[in-house]
């Protein structure tokens, strides 16, 4: 098929998630056809440095022939299994093994499922189980923070705290707290340093706990670093303070490292990062590097031992995906594991990560931005219409999605999430490939601060 064959077929058929489906009539799709390292190209050839590592998990890039390999042998031997029903088949259970040996999570547990939103959403529905196998049915809510991105199923959905993720969907559902977003630059009071504006976070998260009653209280979900919300990087103590009240009413903490996991903020974890001890994890996109879908919970086994019984006492644990912990998934899963440890990628992220950052911050020198912040290989620019005021765009203008465009434009492709633009590469990336991405990245915001000024949405700025 040619590229314009595929677009009008795409066009006709497919309804696309994340995309504003009336202009994607008019526009059609960017027909990606193959990829290479950190690159995609288009049907015609053209190249795009992938700034996004597509939905922030292809670690190791494009055309890693050992994955390749892995998964034709596995498909040979096995190409289908389930773990229901007692059944086992070793890619899964070596999987598991490594996942417990690895995780911040104390004698952990592993349940496979095969996305983020289902390894929350399973987190979700254990937090209740236990608290119904332990006699305290009113001990159920659960909460999340403004901004947070958790997952798109009715209930990681309703954990989500991103207006487009709930408006006409009749979400959330009830049981849903919402805490404030951990984002210094844009909600810290004037004078407050990051240590007092993440105690007043603290505070604020011990007062909602103690109003809807800490006996009715389950949970605490978040992302070790907002993704999807922006990008957000906890300020210094936040999650010492918040773990301290977690601590103090019995609430779970549920570590969500769909994004920051294996190796994106310089660690293993992030929660190795920000000092997190959770009683929850889960992880998906950087487990098989993209290659396949598959991801996981992990559980305390204090926990498991709480769901076993009970599951026990019922006669079956009646939760499970068809293709969780499929053997394909599972064995690209192992080989991705063994090149992260093989080729030292924490120690490549932790060499080139100082490049990125310190080329992330230079472009906050640019008129159109007003922060620039990140950790490891994960970062944002915050568009704003007056730097010193720190004002946002109109969001009637779209701004962000105007400059992912001129981005796309210009050779490199990123997400926008409102005015907020997402970095997140390839975990292989080189220093010269981080340089290149950046500057595509800057003649773009050029672009965009050209045509903004060309419709009087932007004033002159030296």
């Amino acid at each position: 098929m040619t590229a314009k064959d595929v677009a009008d077929s795409d066009v006709a058929h497919l309804l696309h998630p994340y995309t504003n489906l009336v202009r994607h009539r008019e526009t059609g799709p960017l027909v990606i056809e193959r990829g290479a390292g950190v690159r995609v190209f288009d049907k015609d050839g053209r190249d795009y440095i992938e700034g996004l590592a597509g939905l922030w998990c292809t670690a190791l890039g494009w055309g890693e022939e050992r994955l390749v390999a892995v998964a034709a042998e596995q498909m040979r031997k096995l190409p289908f299994y389930h773990l229901f029903g007692s059944k086992a088949h070793e890619p899964a259970v070596r999987l598991g093994e490594q996942l417990a040996a690895v995780a911040p999570v104390e004698d952990a547990r592993v349940f496979f499922a095969n996305s983020g939103s289902e390894a929350n959403d399973t987190a979700i529905k254990l937090i209740w189980y236990v608290n119904n196998a332990l006699g305290r049915p009113a001990k159920k809510k659960i909460i999340a923070r403004d901004r947070a991105y958790h997952g798109v199923t009715v209930a990681t959905a309703s954990l989500t705290g991103l207006p487009a993720n709930q408006r006409s969907f009749d979400l959330p559902i009830g049981g849903v707290l919402r805490a404030g977003c951990p984002h210094y630059w844009r909600y810290g009071r004037p004078g407050e340093t990051e240590e007092e504006f993440a105690t007043r976070l603290a505070e604020d998260l011990e007062r909602q706990v103690l109003a809807e009653g800490p006996d009715t209280v389950a949970a605490f979900f978040a992302e070790p670093v907002m993704g999807a919300g922006g990008v957000i990087v906890p300020p210094v103590t936040y999650f010492d303070k918040i773990q301290a009240v977690l601590r103090k009413y019995d609430i779970l903490l549920v570590a969500d490292e769909v994004i920051t996991g294996f190796g994106r903020t310089g660690a293993m974890f992030g929660c190795e990062t920000f000092g997190i001890r959770p009683d929850m994890m889960t992880v998906a996109k950087g487990l098989s590097s993209g290659y396949l879908p598959i991801s996981a919970l992990l559980i305390k086994g204090s926990l498991f031992e709480v769901v076993a019984s009970e599951a026990g006492r019922i006669g079956v644990f009646g939760h499970g995906f068809t293709y969780g912990g499929h053997p394909v998934s599972a064995a690209v899963a192992l080989e991705t594991l063994a090149i992260y440890r093989e080729r030292d990628i924490l120690g490549h992220v932790r060499r080139v990560a100082p490049v990125f950052q310190a080329g992330l911050r230079a472009l906050q020198q640019h008129p159109l931005v007003g922060e620039a912040r990140g950790i490891g290989l994960i970062g944002a620019l915050e568009l704003v219409t007056d730097k010193d005021a720190r004002t946002p765009f109109d969001p009637a203008l779209g701004v962000g999605a105007r400059l992912m465009a001129k981005a796309q434009e210009r050779g490199v492709i990123l997400r926008a999430m409102g005015d907020s633009i997402a970095f997140a590469p390839p975990l292989i990336i080189s220093e010269s490939e981080i340089a290149e991405m950046l500057a595509r990245f800057r003649l773009a915001l050029d672009d965009g601060l050209a045509e903004l000024a060309a419709a009087g949405a932007f004033g002159a700025r030296s």
